[in-house]
């Protein structure tokens, strides 16, 4: 490896180090509110596209202003407002069923069975595996199952 690219990586891994990791990874939020708009473009003259329910899971594309940009898990994006988001932590369901179990194994017993588009309020991670909460019933689903954090 020549001197220069030696040069260019270490200030490059340096200035990740400085900045942190987190500036790179997915921004997640979740929908606040209940019934909330998702817009056409980052203003209230925009025509609201979808109502999203409390917990709605969404990826953060881009901000202006107080807007946020954002994608859901089927790839819909839009615009809402940053007032109407948290950073409280949801997953959503992205397979047809999935089994909710009382621990993080296969051979555990299953305590739910959960639906396609199935919000859900994230607890914690345990490896591959994810433990959620729906209307105080907990649980855990494997990470490949669901879209979240």
């Amino acid at each position: 490896m020549s001197r220069p690219l030696r040069l260019i990586l270490c200030l490059l891994l340096t200035f990740l180090l400085l900045t942190g990791w987190h500036a790179f990874a997915q921004q997640m939020v979740s929908v606040s509110g209940n019934e909330v708009n998702l817009r056409a473009g980052p203003g209230t003259e925009y025509a609201p596209d979808w109502r999203l329910d409390r917990g709605y899971p969404l990826k953060i594309l881009g901000k202006q202003g107080v807007w946020l940009k954002v994608i859901d898990f089927e790839n819909d994006t839009g615009w809402i407002h940053r007032s109407l988001t948290s950073s409280t932590p949801y997953h959503i369901v992205k397979v047809k069923g999935a089994s909710m179990r009382s621990r993080p194994s296969t051979n555990s017993r299953i305590v739910a069975k959960l639906v396609y588009g199935e919000v859900l309020k994230t607890l914690e991670h345990s490896g591959q595996w994810v433990k959620l909460q729906r209307d105080g019933l907990r649980g855990w689903v494997p990470q490949r199952l669901l879209w979240g954090w």
